[in-house]
């Protein structure tokens, strides 16, 4: 039996699920402002069907414990729609409770719904906790090497 659920962000979710995306901020020391912070949850708010969507893990009290965000894009090498799972956090005082891992369930689910074709995410090599967390779903590592190119 589960003490929590995941839904959707909604707008009314937003002012919750900031502290979330600060704490996702925070662990890979990254400082984006809040401003660009709700501006990434107000886009995809307003562009579900294109842009992405957001869930929230909440305990059954209420309490906003985990996020995901989920980004729509293609993959030549799939030949066909993806989700790109590019947020994945949860409080560190929720963890241990299989919170992360219904939240890629939930994310895979919403992918199906999508018609994507595959669900696909990275992490930090560091982040050996998100690492066993993501071998337990039946996942498959892959071999490639992130690069990231500021172009402002």
């Amino acid at each position: 039996m589960t003490d929590f659920g995941i839904a959707r962000v909604t707008a009314g979710d937003v002012g919750e699920v900031m502290p979330l995306l600060r704490g996702y901020c925070e662990f890979y020391e990254a400082a984006p402002s809040e401003a660009a912070l709700r501006g990434v949850c107000e886009a995809l708010l307003e562009a579900p069907d294109t842009a992405g969507i957001q869930l929230v893990a909440r305990l059954d009290e209420g309490t906003a414990v985990g996020l995901a965000t989920l980004l729509w894009t293609f993959s030549t090498l799939n030949a066909g729609p993806i989700g790109l799972m590019n947020d994945l956090y949860v409080a560190p005082a929720a963890r241990g409770r299989g919170i992360g891992a219904k939240l890629i369930e939930a994310c895979a689910g919403e992918c199906m719904h999508h018609g994507a074709i595959a669900l696909e995410w990275y992490t930090a090599p560091s982040n050996k906790r998100a690492q066993a967390v993501y071998d337990r779903t039946g996942a498959s590592r892959e071999e490639w090497i992130n690069y990231s190119l500021p172009v402002s």
